[in-house]
């Protein structure tokens, strides 16, 4: 015979409330609904699966950027298209470091909705190593009532680095795609995102060397936009040099600033949009003129 054996009400609870919790661990949380009025520009945080509202967006003024013209036109145009509902590209800005890839965008967002924009347009930032979980992103924002433009920084990958394939998937190549509400923007100093020497070693290793050089590079194909970003001359440089002065008030005689300006770029061992701006930081500095961005 068998013994039966009866648990106190106490027992009973604890047993119950064990149970919950493994419950609870075997089964993921449900992502949160993000609250889009919060911010206009957010971080993709993977873990727990949400968004970081963004308060205030380290920019410069679109005008600013005058050394890059004719690429900063075409990118405010093809953001514009989307924002009010057309058809637009992804786009990659590729090229020279510190031209202004980044600023670039950041700086059309916010021209966008100063336009007036309604909804505005949402900047939603996800960092390089996170590009994995892109797809969970997606999922998130496809059915929100915004447009959204999700952009990745300095986004490149390594030889032993698969997830390009799952950006290629998101872009365009699932059966589900991108969503209507969402473009891509990417900076890179790549204009392929993969390493030369690791495009060269699969034609020379491959059986056949076309289909592997392809099956790499095509990852830069889903970009519909291409946006090069090259080193700027010295005219460039002092242009943009001029361009901060004139904006933040800085008093200079014209032929110091030029003087400084170049001496800077050599000791700085380059010429480039960051270049200026940091000797502007310096110069303000020295002025006892703070900078108001």
């Amino acid at each position: 015979m068998t013994k039966e054996t009866s648990l106190s009400p106490s027992d009973l609870s604890d047993k119950l409330d064990l149970l919950i919790a493994l419950i609870s661990r075997a089964v993921p949380p449900l992502p949160q609904v993000p609250d889009f009025d919060a911010a206009d520009a957010f971080i993709w945080q993977p873990s727990p699966g949400n968004l970081q509202p963004v308060a205030r967006v380290n920019r410069v003024d679109l005008e600013l950027l005058c050394a890059v013209a004719r690429v900063r036109d075409l990118l405010f145009d093809n953001t514009q298209r989307f924002a009010r509902g057309l058809p637009a590209n992804n786009a990659l800005l590729w090229g020279a470091r510190g031209m202004g890839k980044s600023s670039l965008v950041k700086a059309v967002h916010g021209a966008i909705n100063r336009t007036g924009q309604t909804p505005p347009l949402k900047l939603i930032e996800i960092h390089r190593e996170d590009i994995e979980t892109l797809p969970g992103l997606m999922a998130l924002i496809k059915a929100a009532p915004h447009r959204f433009i999700v952009f990745c920084d300095d986004l490149s990958f390594d030889h032993d680095d698969t997830s390009y394939k799952s950006l290629k998937a998101v872009l365009e190549g699932g059966i589900e795609g991108r969503p209507e509400n969402v473009l891509f923007y990417a900076t890179s100093n790549r204009r392929h995102l993969l390493p030369r020497d690791m495009i060269e070693n699969e034609r020379s290793t491959a059986i056949n060397p076309a289909e592997a050089v392809e099956e790499k590079v095509s990852l830069s194909d889903r970009f519909g936009l291409w946006l090069g970003f090259h080193n700027c001359t010295q005219d460039d440089y002092l242009e943009m040099v001029s361009g901060y002065v004139r904006h933040f008030g800085l008093e200079v005689e014209p032929a110091q600033l030029r003087a400084e300006a170049l001496e800077w770029a050599t000791t700085r061992g380059g010429r480039s949009g960051r270049v200026a701006f940091q000797f502007i930081q310096d110069l303000a500095g020295r002025l006892g003129v703070p900078l108001a961005r």
